[in-house]
């Protein structure tokens, strides 16, 4: 009985078909899909029906010549020759799908094999072959049936195309090439193809060449196994021999690779493994780690990978004879474990509990040692006594919790032990009890801070997390239970002693450096305000004074001229002039004439013998805050009230300022110092002092026909930012406005940009309370030290009077007996290079930096890149003064 056209029908669409007959040469097929196909002579057919059909190439030939084989069963109905149309091709395809569901069929009569690799199980599925052969011929067949004969599934290709795609398709274990023919294709070119992709490696590829005859010589595989052949078939159509070859690979090479596709799993699992493993070949070179062991170390897996541990840096914390004893122990094939110091890569050591086990290879011997590595914690009570009261909670079983303790005693060196407490004291038990009761309701109260929420999330977080990751965030708790989040730690005194003393000094209260002596300042430093002069009028103002102020909304504006024509009382006129333009007379309710007779209290409070805390520093802090209150975006997110309680804050924010530091004062005991508690001392008395001299008097008293809602909103928000000038709280609130204004604005605006929107102010801003305080104090935070962004000679003054009031300080410590804040602010010493440097790197440029990214600040920092240069070339001349000696002369 004929046998029907085998098919072939590959990814792309391409059918392959052919006749089984005695005749090799193909026949026309039929059209397959639904609609009309051009019928190529022999070879391929083009179909869009392609997908629809099975893409298994099943190889059919000639019945098997009678003999001991097996019998080759009948895999599909009779088919019909084609006549053309839709019938040809329904009779086509369901020969197609019957040949190729009664190969199926015959693969599931062999069962699948059961390998044991180490302690896995594992199941072999029915193994694949893939014949290469340019035409059919008895060494096909013979291939053919013994995989038929050993259950295997197998595919036929004619075409390195075909082979290759098929090949990538099905990963077959075997690959059987044609070498015999050289005139139909490239042998070793297919093979060298093949081998080239990555499923290849676990492949078993087998060339066929030619019968030698007796008085050939025989040939080397040599070339064979350069091309990337495994094996060589000598040439030999009978069934038993293809079966043989094939049953032999499949219980060698096969299933030897077959096990190694296993160990994938295997590393997966070690690669996922939160401890880190370190395996070394017997002489202890270093053959693998793991992700964890490069964290842990701080290494990566290329630096190690084929060194010796001898060359690694080692801890000197490990007693001397401690690598002598772990070698005596693993050369004996024992395993070795206990507490060892380890070196990182950044040169700190870590203590680790190691497991060092010796593996048995080849020939019985040590062939590699496995070390698996955790980090020893540190003590965590807080986190023990919350692990103990969540054990209780949860699991009420006394075994248990001893178990807990046990593991949390190895995880925590040094933690609590809720056992031995209980044996070493007769009372212990109801001390367990009270702890227990008193974490309780801890843990149960319904009242808690942010921070505490954090924290509690944080040792939930804990209780399931790795060693590593438990170790991590017991460090973030630590930083977390400190007072000062937001303020960076410096380095020694002797890597920077500007930036130390400066920081220094504005940065804290001076308690920790107290001496004991008391320091009151003389009442002569605050001046009297009983006799005020008569406030000015419009009319009054100069016109030299009214020239000047033309130029004010200018950020050039030059406020030691307006300081210079108005004897050292700009305050009142650029006030005056600032305060008409944003309206505050208006939403105050009050007159010109309050508002006058108002500065010239604020101001008249300020001193002028102050060389940088005076009136003109309050007047310079209010042009600043005008300035940046007039940008687009900041004006977009902000209320009429916002704007009136910004100008008042930078008018009265350093109002009686003596001169001197928040330290000074904690260190000299002053009156201040003691009224505040040492805490915020000079803001809080410049905000109080405000609201006594306005209300002091009725004809000052720009409050007093605003209704009390308004009132006491005004006053919150101008106590508010007069705080945040406070150099304590710096970073909290560059922090607090990068993360909660600059971070969600820049993903807002790339969101808006892809979207195609133009939209140039964020409008959520607004609507969250919080965020427009954050902008309130981050304005007037620059405002007050907006110096360094200045046109370069009015930065260079205000370094020159601000270096003065330290200098002056510094005399008075000494004088005093006092500790010297800032040591660095000596005038014989000091240079202030160095310091305004310092001042820039510590405080301004990441400040504004952030300011700019809201405000569009362009100027600000041209200024600042020009001033910094003008500090830093100074510096390298190591000249302390504001200037070159030459440029003194001028």
């Amino acid at each position: 009985m004929g046998c029907a056209p085998s098919i072939h029908v590959s990814q792309s669409g391409v059918i392959y078909c052919r006749d089984s007959d005695e005749s090799t040469s193909p026949h026309q097929t039929a059209a397959l899909s639904q609609g009309t196909a051009a019928t190529l002579h022999g070879l391929f057919v083009k179909t869009d029906a392609a997908d629809s059909i099975p893409s298994v190439l099943a190889y059919q030939s000639r019945p098997p010549p009678p003999g001991p084989g097996p019998r080759r069963q009948e895999r599909r109905e009779p088919a019909t020759p084609a006549a053309g149309g839709r019938a040809g091709a329904r009779r086509c395809c369901s020969s197609t799908e019957a040949e190729t569901q009664t190969s199926h069929t015959s693969v599931k009569q062999a069962s699948t094999t059961e390998v044991q690799i180490g302690p896995m199980r594992l199941t072999q599925d029915p193994v694949q072959v893939l014949l290469i052969f340019a035409k059919e011929d008895n060494q096909s067949d013979g291939f053919w049936w013994a995989c038929d004969r050993a259950g295997y599934r197998c595919n036929f290709a004619r075409t390195p195309e075909s082979a290759l795609e098929c090949f990538l398709d099905k990963h077959h274990e075997i690959i059987v090439i044609d070498h015999r023919h050289s005139r139909y294709f490239d042998a070793e070119a297919i093979c060298r193809s093949i081998r080239a992709t990555k499923p290849s490696e676990h492949t078993v590829i087998l060339a066929v060449v030619p019968r030698i005859s007796a008085d050939q010589e025989e040939t080397s595989v040599l070339p064979l196994l350069h091309a990337g052949f495994d094996r060589r078939f000598m040439e030999n159509s009978s069934i038993i021999a293809c079966y043989n070859e094939l049953i032999q690979i499949e219980h060698g090479e096969v299933r030897s690779q077959f096990k190694l596709r296993a160990c994938n799993s295997v590393f997966t699992a070690l690669d996922h493994c939160h401890e880190a493993i370190e395996i070394t070949s017997e002489d202890h070179v270093i053959q693998y780690v793991n992700p964890a062991f490069e964290r842990m170390m701080g290494y990566h897996k290329g630096e190690l990978m084929g060194k010796e541990l001898t060359e690694l840096p080692k801890s000197d914390k490990n007693r001397a004879d401690l690598l002598d004893t772990i070698n005596t122990c693993i050369k004996k094939g024992k395993e070795w474990q206990g507490v060892y110091y380890a070196r990182r890569k950044s040169g700190d050591s870590i203590q680790q509990h190691v497991r060092i086990t010796p593996v048995i290879g080849q020939g019985g011997k040590i062939r590699h040692f496995v070390s698996i590595k955790k980090l020893c914690c540190t003590n965590e009570n807080n986190k023990q006594l919350y692990k103990i009261h969540h054990d209780e909670k949860y699991a009420g079983d006394h075994s248990q919790a001893e178990s807990h303790s046990f593991r949390c005693k190895n995880r925590r060196k040094e933690s609590i032990d809720v056992k031995s407490i209980t044996s070493r004291s007769s009372d212990a038990p109801s001390l367990q009890n009270r702890r227990y009761s008193s974490m309780a309701r801890i843990h149960s109260m319904t009242i808690e801070a942010p921070i505490t929420k954090v924290i509690n999330i944080i040792n939930t977080a804990q209780e399931n997390s790795p060693v590593t990751v438990a170790e991590a965030l017991d460090r973030v708790l630590e930083i977390l239970r400190t007072t000062e989040l937001y303020s960076p730690q410096l380095g020694t005194k002797d890597e920077d002693p500007h930036t130390s003393d400066l920081v220094g000094g504005l940065m804290t209260d001076g308690l920790r450096r107290l001496s004991g002596n008391e320091y009151v300042f003389s009442k002569n430093m605050n001046q009297s305000h009983s006799h005020l002069s008569v406030p000015i009028t419009v009319n009054d103002v100069p016109p030299c004074i009214a020239q000047l102020l033309d130029n004010e909304e200018s950020w050039d504006f030059n406020i030691f001229e307006l300081e210079a024509v108005t004897n050292k009382r700009p305050l009142v006129y650029l006030g005056l002039k600032v305060f008409a333009r944003f309206g505050v007379c208006e939403f105050l309710n009050c007159s010109e004439a309050t508002l006058r007779a108002w500065f010239q209290v604020i101001e008249a409070n300020y001193h002028s013998t102050n060389s940088y805390h005076n009136s003109t520093h309050a007047a310079d802090v209010l042009h600043a805050t005008a300035f940046f209150l007039r940008k687009e975006r900041v004006k977009g997110n902000l209320d009429h009230l916002d704007e009136v309680a910004a100008l008042i804050a930078a008018t009265v924010h350093d109002v009686d300022h003596p001169g001197r530091t928040n330290s000074f004062l904690c260190n000299a005991g002053s009156e201040l110092a003691v009224l505040y508690n040492d805490t915020a001392v000079l803001e809080s008395h410049h905000t109080a002092l405000a609201f006594q001299l306005t209300a002091k008097e009725n004809k000052c008293n720009i409050f007093k026909n605003i209704d009390r809602n308004h009132y006491r909103t005004l006053r919150q928000a101008i106590i508010d930012m007069v705080l945040a000038t406070e150099m304590t709280k710096h970073f909290e609130h560059v922090n607090k406005f990068v993360n909660s204004i600059n971070k969600p604005m820049a993903s807002e605006e790339t969101n808006s940009n892809s979207d195609g929107s133009d939209c140039e102010c964020a409008p959520n801003v607004k609507n969250f309370p919080e965020n427009q305080t954050l902008i309130k104090r981050m304005m007037i935070k620059c405002a007050d030290v907006a110096n360094p962004c200045r046109p370069l000679e009015l930065c260079i003054e205000w370094a020159g009077r601000i270096s003065e009031e330290y200098f002056a300080q510094t005399d008075e410590e000494k004088r005093q007996g006092l500790p010297v804040v800032m040591p660095v602010f000596d005038r014989k010493t000091c240079s202030i290079p160095k310091s305004q440097i310092s001042f820039i790197d510590y405080f301004i440029t990441d400040m504004f930096d952030a300011w700019d990214a809201f405000a569009h600040l362009p100027v600000l920092m041209q200024h600042l890149a020009v001033n910094y240069k003008h500090w830093k070339t100074l510096d390298e001349l190591k000249c302390k003064s504001l200037r070159l000696p030459a440029e003194n002369n001028n």
